[in-house]
């Protein structure tokens, strides 16, 4: 019960916060080109500052090696995801404009705009080094694979036998937060000092990441339309997958890793099931507006619902994790 109590009054706090974003932007303060200079403010400047600090202030050497067993757990989660989501699109017959937003629904997750507020209200800065591992992987799985692949491919106005044209861009794999996070891997590693005013400035400036990326949550609520959220066949499909199938299948590793004696900390484990359970990419409706034929309503949907449900859902995924 006391767990189920900390993460509800954790959870308020962040919805107060995407609260704040939702009603500014309904009162005119934001223009519709804010919302896009915030991302980049967040993506680029205040989110590689915030984690080059936790790795500095968190890790060491000796740390970052143990850490490869997290990878491991969560790259698996992530293959088993893509094979179960792939089932699932054949046998419900998820239509073609559908599937890659379906797969990268079920697979991928919110980590930066929502997962790692949600890591930070949880388990404190602590938990920055595990909340990495998850991050890394789902960079790698989003932009390596799930939306360049994915939802570039699923074109239902291509022929049998056509293969759509993918451009592989290595800026989409290596965003400015995980650029930070190498920086900061190869300061550590060389033993570098970090000096004071150096590291008093990027601490104020990552301290940004959480209440910036709340209120952006907000503004993209706003523009996206609570009234437009539609709950049908594939939408529900999508979202078992994402609350349910996903944080299930980290939960049966990590359970299968104890058993083999590869156990986890306790605050490594429930960073992982917790950021398997967040919400849906931001970005999705954008990758299905960029592909041929992508349905952007669908993607536009399942991003405003799954973001609008995790309020519900980390409650009792918090509780559920003290019996693991």
């Amino acid at each position: 019960m006391g767990a189920f109590m900390t993460s509800v009054a954790s959870v308020f706090t962040i919805l107060l916060m995407m609260a704040l974003g939702y009603l500014l932007t309904s009162l005119g303060w934001f223009d519709e080109n804010f919302s896009g200079s915030l991302s980049k403010l967040i993506m680029n400047v205040a989110l590689p500052a915030n984690i080059f600090m936790s790795v500095m202030s968190n890790l060491t050497v000796n740390k970052l090696v143990s850490l490869s067993s997290g990878l491991i757990y969560s790259f698996a989660a992530v293959i088993i995801g893509y094979v179960i989501a792939y089932l699932v699109v054949k046998i419900a017959r998820i239509r073609p404009g559908r599937r890659g937003v379906f797969m990268n629904m079920v697979v991928n997750a919110n980590t930066i705009f929502v997962g790692l507020p949600l890591n930070l209200a949880l388990f404190g800065s602590k938990s920055m080094p595990y909340f990495l591992v998850y991050y890394v992987t789902n960079t790698v799985s989003t932009w390596a694979f799930g939306g360049v692949f994915l939802i570039s491919n699923d074109d239902p106005t291509k022929q049998k036998g056509q293969k759509a044209e993918t451009k592989f861009n290595w800026k989409k794999l290596l965003p400015a937060p995980l650029l930070g996070f190498i920086v900061a891997l190869l300061w550590l590693f060389l033993k570098l000092p970090v000096p004071n005013w150096a590291g008093n400035t990027l601490n104020y400036v990552g301290s940004l990441v959480t209440p910036l990326s709340l209120i952006y949550i907000g503004i993209v609520l706003h523009n996206a339309g609570l009234k437009s959220i539609k709950f049908d066949r594939d939408t529900l499909l999508g979202l078992i997958g994402r609350f349910i199938v996903t944080p299930a299948i980290m939960v049966c590793l990590i359970l299968l890793g104890s058993h083999l004696g590869h156990g986890l900390p306790s605050m490594e484990m429930q960073t992982l099931v917790v950021q398997a359970a967040a919400p849906a990419l931001a970005v999705m409706p954008i990758l299905a507006n960029e592909a041929h034929g992508g349905d952007v309503e669908y993607a536009t949907n399942l991003v405003t619902t799954s973001t609008v449900l995790f309020i519900v859902v980390v409650p009792i995924v918090m509780t559920l994790i003290q019996f693991i």
